[in-house]
């Protein structure tokens, strides 16, 4: 099976299925901070690669690394950053702004970097990609 780099719009529409299953997740009583960060931790370790966002529109996270599978570990690291940003989301305005940041620097990475890689594919050895 041959792939392609995933193109931006459909990384950017995979993770706004993702984002809204991060906020229904976050809206359970007394759970909800700890199911979101669950979900943002491990979304890429299921079903070979793909979040449901993933599955939805076709795009996987495959390792870089040859004979490496995607895992749960590969998963929890390519997302460090998106952790990192839900923890400073709980912060009013300073932590959003830092969230907000962190956002858009992995953003600008995906569209800079040749292979579509962020800073948590390439902590990770991961890449996004589309099935051709």
């Amino acid at each position: 099976m041959s792939y392609s780099k995933a193109g931006i719009l459909n990384r950017a529409v995979a993770s706004m299925i993702d984002l809204i299953i991060v906020g229904a997740g976050s809206a359970l009583p007394e759970i909800g901070f700890t199911a979101s960060l669950f979900y943002i931790a491990v979304r890429d370790g299921f079903s070979g690669g793909q979040s449901i966002g993933k599955r939805l529109v076709g795009l996987k996270t495959v390792s870089l690394v040859p004979e490496r599978t995607m895992s749960f570990r590969e998963s929890i690291i390519r997302n460090l950053p998106f952790i990192v940003a839900r923890v400073f989301w709980q912060l009013p305005l300073l932590g959003w702004l830092f969230a907000g940041l962190i956002m858009v620097f992995e953003a600008l990475l995906v569209v800079g970097n040749p292979l579509g890689c962020r800073l948590g594919d390439e902590l990770a050895q991961t890449q996004v990609v589309e099935e051709v």
